[in-house]
């Protein structure tokens, strides 16, 4: 039986095994290159559960990207094809390689990144394909990954939104040459924030490592208590501690047992996400102008939300959300603005002297970020509908009330 708590106390009690880890390390203390070794554990334990050989954790969901594309060499003078329907970081770490961004199209009925449509961007300068699992459900990872093999890219797997889906048969993240997961405070299993990369290459896992901590000379791909080198090594003053350019996108100890107990009951939460979509789905089933979110066969969907199209002129967004909330409804989130459609990009406040769109590296066609670049998504986003899927069993009812009123309302039926 899926769970789905019915109160905030059913909701906060599963969380004996988060107490006891955040307590396990609260009891080690604060040690420079020692530790209980959480991190280790929750890397372990992920790779375990996506049937992986490497997991390395990370402060965020934007880190976690960030060091893939280095992992794979992505620089100056590269092009990366994004979506343009997701959180602006999928981009954002594009240019923090100072490489470009270049957007690809959506399916109209999936709201994936359409496959048909990186074809048609990729260039003598394509690198990477960074294809987002949104809202829960997986792009079309045969073509995508068909296209990569033809013309030699490197495919990282945006899965924060997306836990324990499948794509025919195999989970999600799994499938290109590495995942990004993230588990920032609205995800299915959360430490506040925090992400974590799993891959099966091992050259891979041990860039993204050294990208995530400063590339310490004692960094493997495997996993270890801690990152710090040895006291023993690092007291020499000939110690070379540094072996290539890396960050500090560490995960903090009491943030890595939070998420390790997340994890052990991670099966509880995605189902209690889908139980909740499920109910969305009963409320619209006979209403043909709110249209959902296309699941294709041999797929499943974990819904991180649950999103649907308005797809109708005689009704505005706001009209719509606005019923719903004055029938008692919480407000409804709407999609992110297209990415290039962000001042940041439109006006290109990225590095200065025009890196990287402008970058005396890249001998691409600079990017025009501006309205038309992908006319799916500018004509689907304005209309789409994001219903949150986190709500205990008696939030929920009320808003599944709310939006079949609010529906009944409009088709003259109230």
């Amino acid at each position: 039986m899926t769970w789905w708590p019915e109160t905030d106390e059913e909701l906060n009690a599963p969380r004996v095994n988060e107490y006891k880890y955040v307590k396990e390390v609260l009891d080690y203390g604060w040690h420079n290159t020692s530790s209980p070794g959480i991190n280790m554990r929750l890397e372990q334990t992920f790779a375990d559960r996506f049937g992986v050989k490497y997991a390395i954790t990370h402060n965020s969901g934007t880190g976690t990207m960030h060091t893939c594309l280095m992992a794979a060499g992505i620089g100056p003078g590269d092009e990366v094809i994004v979506p343009p329907i997701t959180a602006a970081a999928t981009a954002y770490v594009v240019i923090h390689q100072n490489a470009v961004p270049v957007f690809a199209d959506i399916d109209p009925e999936t709201f994936q990144i359409d496959a048909a449509s990186i074809r048609d961007h990729i260039t003598p300068h394509t690198r990477a394909i960074i294809p987002v699992a949104l809202y829960g459900l997986a792009p079309d990872m045969d073509e995508i990954m068909a296209l990569a093999r033809e013309h030699d890219l490197v495919v990282i797997e945006d899965c924060a939104e997306c836990y324990l889906a499948e794509y025919k048969g195999r989970l999600v993240g799994t499938i290109g040459d590495m995942g990004s997961f993230s588990f920032q405070g609205s995800k299915h299993m959360t430490c506040g924030d925090g992400g974590i990369v799993i891959t099966d290459n091992a050259e891979y896992a041990k860039g993204v490592r050294w990208g995530m901590a400063f590339a310490y000379s004692s960094l493997e791909a495997e996993s270890a208590p801690t990152t710090a080198p040895p006291k023993e090594v690092r007291q020499d003053p000939n110690f070379a501690r540094h072996l290539a350019l890396g960050w500090n996108y560490r995960l903090p100890e009491l943030a890595a047992a939070s998420a390790l107990g997340q994890l052990e009951r991670l099966e509880d939460l995605v189902g209690w996400r889908q139980a909740v979509a499920a109910g969305y789905a009963e409320v619209i089933a006979d209403c043909d102008w709110l249209v959902p979110q296309r699941v294709p066969e041999g797929l499943t969907n974990t819904y991180w939300c649950y999103t649907v199209l308005l797809d109708t002129h005689e009704i505005t967004w706001h009209q719509f959300r606005d019923k719903v909330v004055e029938f008692g409804g919480e407000p409804i989130y709407g999609a992110w603005r297209p990415v290039y459609l962000e001042p940041a990009f439109t006006e290109e406040r990225f590095y200065g002297r025009g890196c990287p769109n402008h970058c005396p590296l890249y001998e691409g066609t600079p990017q025009k970020y501006a309205p038309g670049l992908c006319p799916v998504v500018e004509s689907i986003q304005p209309r789409l509908f994001q219903f949150r899927t986190n709500y205990i069993r008696p939030r929920a009812q009320r808003q599944f009330d709310a939006l079949a009123k609010a529906i009944a309302f409009f088709e003259g039926r109230s």
